[in-house]
């Protein structure tokens, strides 16, 4: 049976927009899995000390037969193809994929903590995540 996991995606670089959108695309072609819920997009300020563009940002629900850790290789592959760079903790980024909750799993592990230990402190994140949990 496969888990629901929440994806945050944030773009703040570029056509945001197009980078949600590219992004909902490639994850809903992941193997074994598929979108079943979506927030809506909303933009919010930037978080850390680096002046920066504001972001737009979405929260989706799916199913997958992917474990985390390969979500998250998955994820980081689709963030790759996008442009994304990593330079700086909290510059800008043409695509931010996170996992934020896994039903059923608790990890903490390097690179990988589930729930996301942001989730508290991201009320943006919440209001995302309560919608597409109630939807």
């Amino acid at each position: 049976m496969p888990d629901v996991a929440y994806i945050a995606l944030g773009s703040n670089l570029g056509d945001r927009h197009a980078h949600l959108r590219v992004a909902r695309e490639r994850i809903s072609a992941l193997p074994g899995t598929r979108i079943i819920r979506e927030s809506d997009v909303e933009e919010t300020a930037p978080i850390g000390p680096i002046a920066q563009d504001a972001f737009l940002n979405q929260m989706i629900a799916i199913e997958t037969a992917l474990e985390p850790r390969a979500l998250l290789r998955e994820l980081q592959g689709i963030e790759r193809a996008a442009g994304r760079v990593r330079s700086e903790r909290w510059g800008p980024r043409t695509l931010d994929l996170d996992i934020v909750l896994v039903e059923g799993w608790s990890i903490s592990e390097p690179g990988l903590t589930v729930p996301h230990p942001e989730l508290p402190a991201r009320d943006f994140w919440q209001r995302e995540l309560a919608q597409v949990r109630t939807a």
